[in-house]
């Protein structure tokens, strides 16, 4: 009995060791292949479970309460669906929604002594995608997949990869400022590969990432100088408009992005089937929608067909859509103040425990800093590459080890 006692244990031993390991593998595949990630996953949720030890990964989860908030998160999606007419599509959401549930796994999986592992495999994964970005744009290799010359994002979409790029540009720079053990070599491969990432989101189009990078290096700055705020200002008044120059001077395609962006914005009243125009029409349909239904929504499956009535009656010469583009607004139509609060509740427990002394605290303010920016112009944690790592980030950044 003892001997079957100890082989069991040996053997949740090495299932522990090799799931992490995968969580270090699905760190690398993020940025690359959702079809990849999506097998890791799974191949990681079935050994999770022939595992077993139900009991202590429960203690985990009961413990860390930012797995309260995802789980709500989910949820209130659920029972969203209860005054959905469509559910069909409400299952479509909640299907996507279910990652968030990830991190409930997760967070019973990842070690202490992998944790710059996971962090790093993720950070190698992003430096292949921007060799391979700078390959095409300069015509060393042809366009595929998604890319093209004029917008080199090959593995994934710019909506998706400026993003990315936007959080592994912080990480650099947190190992090359923040974090005191980094060695001279270190810093001079860190200070090569940061300014390269940064130039590679300049020749790219994706809008809501660059913003995202603005805030970070924003971030940087202020992490650098936390003890004072008369450096932080000059800092920061110095290096974003300098960084902003310089990129729309020497960068066509994020010339022509600010411009075409500034143009529509302003012809937005004669013209709102424009790029900026949709984004704005969206915005303010989606606002009359939630004028309707503050407090509960239009369920989980209705915006689609309850924004097509605003959008034939506001602006029928903008086409309709299933999303408008602002994780915020979409999150208020589909389930109201109660959405809301449940998602900015994730975040206000990550700010939170940001503040909690932590080897990773400056990271820890980082992610959701992002995510609260950059969902402002797309719906990020339903976007398949941006919320898995957003959960993949979470399920480390904020768990207590010394548990």
């Amino acid at each position: 009995k003892n001997i079957k006692i100890d082989n069991k244990l040996i053997l949740n031993s090495k299932i522990s060791d090799i799931n992490s390991y995968l969580v270090i593998f699905l760190g690398f595949c993020l940025p690359i292949s959702i079809a990849i990630t999506s097998l890791v996953s799974a191949i990681i949720v079935l050994l999770w479970l022939y595992e077993g030890n139900f009991k202590y990964k429960y203690n985990i989860i009961k413990n860390n309460p930012i797995a309260y908030a995802f789980f709500a998160f989910f949820i209130i999606h659920v029972i969203g669906l209860l005054w959905s007419e469509d559910i069909q599509w409400g299952l479509h959401i909640v299907s996507k929604e279910r990652r968030i549930l990830f991190f409930l796994i997760l967070i019973t999986i990842v070690k202490k002594e992998h944790v710059k592992y996971y962090i790093f495999s993720f950070l190698l994964a992003m430096s292949i995608s921007e060799l391979f970005s700078y390959s095409i744009w300069l015509e060393l290799i042809a366009p595929f997949k998604n890319a093209t010359i004029y917008n080199p994002t090959p593995f994934i979409t710019h909506i998706s990869y400026n993003p990315l790029l936007a959080f592994s540009i912080y990480l650099f720079g947190y190992y090359l400022f923040l974090n005191k053990s980094s060695n001279i070599k270190n810093n001079l491969a860190g200070i090569f590969f940061l300014i390269l990432m940064s130039i590679n989101m300049f020749i790219t189009g994706g809008r809501s990432g660059q913003i995202g990078f603005f805030i970070m290096i924003a971030l940087l700055i202020m992490q650098y100088y936390k003890n004072s705020l008369i450096k932080q200002v000059i800092a920061i008044s110095i290096v974003l408009p300098t960084i902003f120059l310089l990129s729309y001077n020497t960068s066509t395609v994020f010339k022509d992005r600010v411009n075409l962006g500034m143009k529509e914005i302003k012809t937005f009243e004669e013209r709102p089937s424009t790029s900026v125009g949709q984004r704005l029409a969206f915005l303010f349909n989606s606002l009359e929608i939630i004028k309707e239904n503050p407090i509960f929504g239009v369920g989980t499956g209705d915006f689609p067909q309850e924004y097509k009535k605003v959008n034939e009656k506001n602006t029928p010469n903008v086409t309709s859509t299933v999303n408008p583009h602002n994780m915020y607004a979409l999150v208020l139509a589909q389930t109201g103040i109660f959405g809301l609060f449940a998602m900015l509740s994730i975040f206000y427990m990550q700010i939170k425990l940001s503040f909690k002394k932590n080897e990773y605290s400056q990271i820890r303010l980082a992610l959701p800093a992002l995510f609260l920016v950059i969902m402002l112009g797309e719906s990020y944690l339903l976007v398949s590459y941006t919320s898995l790592m957003f959960v993949y980030f979470s399920s480390f950044l904020y768990k207590d080890f010394s548990d």
